[in-house]
């Protein structure tokens, strides 16, 4: 789960994380209200206007705006609210139809008095699923280009990997801040900061944290002048405050509505659709659509209570994408019996009654011979198999 810019500050804040300060605003009243409270904290008229959208490069869209008086606040936030922006990272990228931005946050300008004094660094901490430990990933060229330093010059990217019996251990925050140039108070600050996004990191179960970019000051402070959360919605039920942060209206629409039936369903872009019990054979009838010379066109786990209302709302979701040209349907009973399974397909083709496309059905596992006279004798335009393989061939067959 995704957190705007704005929760995830405050949520840094509350671990001690230092931030830029600044206020969200869904109208135009609100974005003045939070300009003059910018104003007398920070005593400058200083402040920055960012659109709130679940995407990073907002900067390269327009959607980054500095306003040195009340007129550019207005003119900004008016344009700025209510726009389709597009980045590198909303859907389609530059040339796509971008999101709507709806909420604005007025911050502070980090930046001021001492602007060239300033120095932006890139912070992020994330899991290393190789080597099975969190890793801080830093640098001194933070900004809106660090994809592209890591690519031509990797050297200046560093790592931090830190051993989960142990935890981050204090020469290790020291290493982090040697190896960013910092001395003296600034070098304190920066331990203190890393420190603190450990913390944070940790207690709230994120997979992903990315401060870019973090700054040091001219005064030799450390903020998180923006940043990036994702959380392990798997740990969601640990942090119900955080879980009621979810904006869905930043989700793709067809996943939240899987969700709310119990499925968990990605959309991708190829042309066979998938309804699997499980996410590793999920996996594995994927790469064999791949193989019979498909794609994929989404990820569908229907988990173990694959019941006909469940089967035939994930036979819905599919439909729903104009690129699906068949759809294997690839179950192993365990704990659901497969012929449940496949009374749940028979009445759901039934009630939907306008399939017109090619239906491959493989049922394994507890009463799979009884499933598949279910299916056999239905009088239903769909394909049964036993075989992972024999059903590639039949996703094959009708790809042709």
């Amino acid at each position: 789960m995704n957190l705007h810019e704005y929760q995830g500050k405050e949520m840094l804040a509350s671990y001690g994380v230092a931030i830029q300060k600044g206020y969200v605003a869904e109208s135009m009243d609100e974005a003045l209200e939070a300009y003059k409270k910018v104003q007398q904290e920070s005593g400058s008229d200083f402040a920055i206007v960012k659109a709130q959208i679940h995407a990073g490069g907002r900067g390269k869209g327009g959607g980054v705006k500095l306003a040195k008086n009340v007129d550019e606040l207005k003119e900004h936030a008016g344009n700025i609210m209510g726009m389709m922006l597009k980045t590198p990272q909303t859907p389609g990228g530059m040339d796509g139809e971008g999101k709507l931005v709806k909420k604005i946050l007025i911050a502070e300008d980090s930046y001021v008095p001492n602007f060239d004094d300033c120095n932006e660094i890139y912070v992020s901490i994330m899991m290393d699923r190789d080597k099975k430990r969190n890793v801080i990933i830093y640098s001194t060229e933070g900004g809106m280009n660090i994809e592209e330093v890591a690519e031509k010059t990797p050297e200046l990217v560093h790592k931090e990997y830190v051993d989960p019996t142990m935890g981050l251990q204090g020469y290790q925050l020291r290493k982090v801040a040697f190896n960013l140039g910092l001395s003296g108070q600034a070098f304190k600050e920066m331990t203190k900061f890393i420190s603190n996004l450990y913390n944070a990191f940790i207690g709230s179960d994120a997979s992903l944290f990315e401060i870019n970019p973090c700054l040091v000051t001219g005064d030799d402070r450390v903020i998180a002048v923006d940043c990036k959360v994702s959380l392990d919605d798997n740990a969601l039920f640990r942090h119900k405050e955080l879980a009621e942060l979810r904006d869905t209206d930043e989700e793709d629409p067809t996943e939240v509505e899987a969700k709310s039936f119990g499925l968990n369903y990605v959309n991708l872009d190829g042309n066979v659709g998938c309804m699997v019990n499980g996410a590793g054979l999920a996996m594995a009838t994927m790469d064999i659509i791949k193989l019979s010379g498909g794609s994929p066109a989404n990820f569908l786990d229907v988990g173990g209570t694959a019941d006909a209302a469940r089967v035939e709302q994930a036979f819905r979701i599919i439909l729903r994408d104009p690129k699906v040209k068949a759809i294997l349907v690839n179950i192993f009973g365990g704990i659901v019996r497969c012929d449940r399974v496949a009374n749940g397909i028979v009445d759901a083709y039934k009630n939907m009654g306008n399939i017109t496309v090619p239906i491959i059905v493989r049922l394994q596992g507890t009463n799979a011979d009884i499933a598949k006279t279910i299916i056999d004798e239905s009088g239903l335009e769909v394909h049964s198999a036993i075989l992972l393989q024999e059903a590639a061939d039949l996703v094959k067959g009708v790809l042709v």
